[in-house]
């Protein structure tokens, strides 16, 4: 926000450098740009946060200026004179989309000259970076940035049946803004009408056709509230903003509107002529309730770390415009000013007390009372699952949900819906939601080999956007999702010793599935106990050629709302065990189309509760092997709790294995 310095000296008497004045104003939230001479005017550039949308304007910031320096500006109280007939038989306004539009108010100056502004005029414009256009658009520009309430003017002859009316565009309808580029227009965009078509976009920029032009004698003008998103949504829809649109985004006075009106009618009659109208065309409520919030004494002490009186606190208070309503021992009750939406909570009131105060005189030792917070479940499984990725070599990434097409594709039985899509995404080409985690995360290795980072090895924790038929919000599922160099059955390895770091139960399992991103045979769905846990896989050819991934690679999806609630965070004690173990390897020859899982299975049956765990060691085909057959070559490990095994006990263990693989697998011993 840019500010002139003898536009605000206009409203209280500045008799400090503007270099103090910038640092005050930097101290208490409103950080200096720059300042830079403009035509012997000093130009202030401002940063002003969004939610301090009072400070847009001439008025605000000298508001604020005379809360810091304890004086009170002087505010223009315009009174314009009025004669002849009433606007109300001049105009009309019909207001159809009451919930976007909450006011609307219209005023009419007949008889105006329309000509080059006065020199003070375009020397205030011009010192904030705006062009002159003519007296009329200049004064609208000139109010809108001195009380932050943006206006329109039209001409009045030029509206069909001289009358407006707000609503929604219709299908089919465009308008010629005044920018001279033509929009097309959809139902959800409000558009501000006459009798005949759209003659501006409601919050956004006005029409070509009924602009103030040299020929210009009756003057319609407008000063309205329009809802925020309403504007903030057509505004991105369009590609169009504009100083008014900023505004309109953003919560505006409710009670500056008539203020802004007034100012406006006022100016043009002194500056362009003409007649003002008595009466206003008014559609809406000018006040609006406002909030009582309660401030104690004991929670300023326990934020800020240091006492501040309630009597203190009040004053600061009443400074920035709230007026008290209540009190008691130890608290008091304000209610907020109309341009001070943002303040609705106590921990806003002390926010305003801490800057009022000085941050400077909060010394940066005070001990300040600190509650110790319990980390949920959600994020104590996160965390722990962090941990285990990265003990497993993975680095952590953040990619966006907003994806390219082609990155919205998903791994399971959602990828042949077509994904969710934003139509008015910031970034044009990123318009769709993802529907998993795992193809950011190649584009991300990707990109990272292309910089000679071949080894890139990433995960990430977020959400997936899945749609659900007729349902306008997607379900939003967090998953886990992991992108690796090495083969599948090394990544699958991971995701056990993640189950493990998170005891997760239910027993693992895997079964074959299709999915566009893997490999057809080379990919799998992860099972815990029935239930998918995700899905595992070497990406297909066609996708690394698609996604420029220069060599072989596997990726993971996994539910972590489903590892959430499998996980023993606490898990039970085990003592470690007290007599030795005895271990003992197998190769079985047996059809290629019988999974590992399934020889698993029939092993851990098979071997009884001797056996401690069975792993899978090796694959073989070719050599001797038949067509269609493989060698697996598995390890096991055998233990009792109570005693040491015996080698008899083992070999009947072994043989009872050997008998259940040949029975129910078709397998045998490899010579």
């Amino acid at each position: 926000m840019i500010v002139s310095w003898n536009w605000l000296t206009e409203y209280l008497k500045l008799d400090l450098p503007v270099e103090a004045l910038a640092e005050r104003l930097t101290l208490s939230g409103l950080n200096l740009e720059s300042i830079s001479d403009v035509g012997g005017d000093l130009a202030i550039d401002l940063e002003v946060t969004s939610n301090r949308s009072d400070c847009l304007c001439h008025l605000g910031i000298a508001r604020e200026i005379g809360v810091l320096l304890e004086r009170s500006p002087r505010f223009p109280d315009p009174r314009p004179a009025t004669r002849g007939r009433p606007a109300s038989e001049l105009t009309s306004v019909d207001v159809e989309a009451t919930e976007l539009c909450p006011r609307f108010t219209a005023r009419v100056v007949s008889g105006a000259r329309v000509g080059e502004s006065p020199w003070w005029l375009k020397k205030r414009l011009e010192t904030i970076g705006v062009r002159s256009i003519n007296n009329i658009v200049d004064i609208t520009n000139y109010v809108m940035f001195e009380c932050g309430q943006p206006l329109h003017a039209y001409d009045l002859d030029r509206l069909a049946e001289k009358r407006l009316m707000v609503r929604k565009a219709k299908p089919g309808e465009s308008l010629i803004a005044i920018n001279n580029r033509v929009y097309d227009l959809n139902p959800a965009m409000l558009v501000i009408a006459d009798a005949a078509r759209p003659v501006g976009l409601a919050g956004v920029m006005g029409g070509a056709e009924t602009e103030i032009n040299p020929t210009t004698r009756n003057v319609l003008i407008e000063a309205a509230r329009f809802d925020p998103g309403s504007v903030r949504a057509t505004s991105r829809a369009l590609g169009l903003f504009s100083p008014s649109s900023f505004r309109f985004e953003r919560p505006i006075d409710p009670e500056v509107v008539d203020w802004a009106s007034r100012r406006c009618a006022q100016l043009v009659v002194e500056i362009a002529g003409g007649t003002l109208h008595p009466g206003v065309i008014d559609h809406g409520e000018g006040i609006v309730d406002r909030l009582v919030i309660r401030l104690r004494e004991a929670a300023i002490e326990r934020i800020l770390g240091v006492p501040i009186s309630l009597a203190r606190a009040s004053e600061l208070l009443t400074r920035l415009g709230l007026a008290p309503a209540s009190e008691r021992a130890g608290e008091i009750e304000v209610i907020a000013p109309s341009w001070r939406p943002d303040l609705e909570r106590e921990i806003d009131l002390i926010e305003e007390v801490a800057r009022l105060h000085g941050y400077d005189h909060i010394p940066g030792d005070r001990a300040v009372a600190l509650t110790s917070a319990t980390r949920s479940r959600r994020e104590r499984v996160e965390s722990a699952a962090r941990e285990a990725m990265i003990g497993c070599g993975f680095d952590e990434a953040a990619t966006f949900s907003l994806v390219d097409e082609r990155l919205a594709l998903g791994v399971g039985p959602e990828s042949t819906a077509p994904p969710l899509r934003v139509d008015h995404a910031s970034r044009k080409r990123e318009s769709s939601l993802r529907m998993a985690i795992a193809p950011s995360l190649l584009a991300a290795r990707a990109y990272n080999e292309a910089r000679g980072r071949g080894e890139a090895e990433l995960f990430e924790i977020a959400q997936v956007y899945l749609p659900r038929g007729d349902r306008e919000i997607p379900n939003q599922p967090t998953r886990l999702g992991l992108v690796t160099g090495r083969d599948f059955r090394r990544l699958k390895g991971v995701v056990e010793a993640l189950l493990e770091r998170l005891h997760v139960t239910g027993g693992l399992s895997a079964h074959p599935v299709d999915s566009p991103l893997f490999e057809l045979g080379r990919s799998a769905e992860l099972r815990l106990g029935g239930e998918v846990l995700g899905y595992l896989g070497e990406v297909a050819a066609s996708q690394r050629g698609a996604m420029d991934l220069r060599g072989p690679c596997s990726a993971a999806e996994l539910d972590l709302d489903l590892i959430e609630a499998r996980a023993r965070l606490v898990p039970p004690f085990t003592p470690p065990p007290q007599y030795p173990p005895v271990s003992r390897d197998l190769s079985l020859v047996l059809a290629t189309e019988r999974t590992w899982d399934k020889l698993e299975s029939v092993v851990r049956e098979a071997a009884g509760d001797i056996l401690e765990s069975v792993d899978y060691l090796d694959t073989f085909r070719g050599g001797g092997l038949a067509e269609g057959e493989q060698s697996v070559h598995f390890g096991m490990i055998f233990r009792r709790s109570e005693r040491t095994l015996t080698g008899d006990e083992v070999d009947r263990a072994i043989e009872a294995v050997t008998t259940a693989c040949r029975e129910r697998l078709g397998a045998k011993l490899r010579g």
